[in-house]
């Protein structure tokens, strides 16, 4: 990306100027702790970002107990075709941690029940976790869940809030092993959203039965330099594979026949429609059948 047509200085420190990306003209305002690349009718929504950001920062900073020790820079914009990476239709906002980027969708960040607070808290967080654990120690699923919970469980993906894919899936005892989301999601759209879930669901476990110092714990010791599994026995003085299990079987207690009946609603209804229908049209059949009786000589 070059920098430039022109740059000025306004008041408050923040710096102003026009890029030329591949994709057409991208803006910038500039502080001392955050850039902002924004599309040019996003100039508001890049200001509120600039306003916001410090209380932000600060805020993550006291919850995890880390410095946030770098500088990010915040890409708003309205053309989802100019980052290929992005073609999921339902991904609103996504972090990269070696660029200290995010990169957030503001048509679909609009959307219920998002909103730019809460994004930015959500990625930003990406970023804080992987400025401090460095490498590949950082599971995609603790590194989501922990996100979630650290944006008052608002997360970066469009889910249907009415339906829970998690409980779905424990009925019939299917879930997705942690072990298996280690490095990335799936990209089939189901299981996209299971473990996205998973993951929120997992963490809020944890937070209920050992408190949020003890999910600090666990990543405090991952920042130390141990792994995962090393991490938890040390933290919570149990084997992961073990809080997987109880997790599970915490999952399938809490499912209810009033759950299990409204996340098959549709299903049902559709299903007495089509009873309703057949017979309907075995009356209608014996009436006609009746009738055609009668008329006969």
């Amino acid at each position: 990306m070059k920098r430039g047509l022109f740059s000025i200085f306004v008041p408050a420190v923040i710096i102003f100027s026009v890029c030329i990306t591949r994709g057409g003209q991208v803006q910038m305002l500039e502080k001392e702790d955050i850039t902002v690349l924004f599309d040019a009718n996003l100039i508001r929504a890049a200001e509120e970002v600039l306003e916001i950001y410090p209380e932000i920062s600060s805020g993550l900073e006291t919850s995890f107990g880390w410095d946030m020790g770098f500088s990010p820079t915040v890409m708003l914009t309205l053309d989802r075709g100019r980052y290929g990476i992005m073609a999921n239709p339902l991904i609103v906002a996504f972090a990269e941690p070696a660029n200290d980027l995010i990169v957030i969708d503001y048509l679909k960040m609009t959307q219920h029940p998002f909103n730019i607070r809460s994004t930015l808290k959500h990625e930003l967080c990406h970023l804080l976790l992987h400025h401090h654990i460095k490498g590949s120690a950082l599971p995609r699923w603790l590194d989501e869940g922990v996100s979630q919970w650290a944006s008052d469980w608002i997360g970066n993906i469009i889910m249907d809030q009415k339906q829970s894919y998690l409980n779905r899936f424990a009925v019939r005892g299917k879930f997705l092993p942690l072990r298996s989301l280690k490095n990335s999601f799936p990209e089939e759209k189901v299981e996209m959203l299971l473990a996205y879930e998973q993951s929120k669901s997992f963490i809020s476990y944890l937070i209920g039965r050992f408190g949020k110092d003890g999910i600090l714990a666990v990543l405090n010791h991952m920042k130390n330099g141990e792994n995962v599994n090393k991490a938890f026995l040390s933290a919570l003085s149990i084997p992961l594979d073990d809080l997987e299990m109880e997790w599970r079987d915490w999952v399938r207690k809490r499912i209810t026949w009033f759950t299990q009946l409204s996340n098959n609603l549709y299903e049902i209804l559709f299903a007495l429609m089509a009873i309703v229908c057949i017979y309907g049209f075995i009356r209608l059949m014996i009436k006609k059948r009746s009738m055609a009786e009668e008329e006969r000589p």
